[in-house]
């Protein structure tokens, strides 16, 4: 049995945590390391899972799964650098800190994978991009693509496309959060109930996203399909072209990129 730590049980730990176990993994299987002692508390009592120290994660796990915040990545890798087991893979899920950055800490020969997944895990429905280090071998893509494809969808990139993977399936959901934070309150102003309001807007962009997936259509030629001259929906495309909303998310992702490149820029030197 493959024994799997996470190391930082915030959102992303917990999601992937909460995931894994969905999708029928044995909780003896798992270990996760948390720095606050209620929260252990908590995740245990939730979960099942036993909350341990990260030396004996280190010495214990076949698999480490890092999904600390990268401000909190440097005494990690000083920690792992003294406890961690020969031949443990270690499957990065920070943002913008590159597979370069645990190999220069860990022993030599550790293969790293580094991965960008987003908080649907939760949900079975995570959308997750995998990139090998230079010691990480196919099996290794293979164990970590087996691991995130019972929670949702994997696809292989170059490593070097990873930031732009971040800005766009790892940040993607806040968007569709903002934009759906927007709809509701627009139904209110409207003078529909929040709860009416919430209820035909999430329904809505759930119908939408099965539509996107199942029939295998263009956007632009869904969208059309609800456009007809001189109706509402035109109407409204208008007002978003005149607000330049294309543009605003183009310009938001690309800065997510950037941000995501200036932090795996700033452990350069680490």
């Amino acid at each position: 049995m493959t024994t799997i730590a996470i190391l930082g049980a915030g959102k992303i730990g917990e999601a992937m945590l909460a995931g894994l176990l969905a999708a029928g993994r044995a909780p003896e299987s798992l270990l996760f390391t948390e720095r606050y002692p209620e929260r252990v508390v908590e995740l245990t009592a939730r979960y099942g899972v036993r909350g341990v120290e990260t030396d004996e994660a280190a010495a214990t796990a076949d698999v480490l799964i890092v999904a600390v915040k990268p401000q909190d990545i440097d005494p990690l890798l000083h920690s792992l650098s003294w406890s961690i087991k020969p031949g443990t893979l270690v499957v990065s899920l920070c943002a913008g800190l590159p597979t370069a950055l645990y190999e220069r800490h860990l022993p030599a020969g550790t293969p790293v994978v580094r991965v960008m997944p987003n908080t649907p895990i939760l949900v079975g429905e995570a959308m997750s991009a995998i990139s090998a280090g230079s010691h990480a071998q196919p099996e290794h893509l293979q164990l970590v693509e087996d691991l995130l494809s019972t929670v949702g969808k994997v696809v292989r990139v170059p490593e070097a496309q990873q930031d732009a993977v971040t800005a766009l399936s790892g940040s993607g959901p806040a968007y569709f959060f903002y934009l759906v934070e927007a709809m509701i309150d627009a139904g209110i102003l409207l003078g529909l109930p929040r709860s009416v309001s919430t209820e035909l807007i999430i329904q809505s962009a759930v119908g939408a996203a099965r539509m996107l997936r199942e029939t295998g259509e263009h956007p632009v030629a869904l969208r059309e399909a609800v456009t007809s001259p001189g109706g509402t929906t035109i109407a409204a495309i208008r007002e978003l072209e005149n607000h330049a909303v294309r543009a605003a998310l183009l310009s938001a992702i690309e800065a997510a990129a950037v941000r995501s490149a200036e932090l795996g820029k700033a452990h350069n030197g680490a």
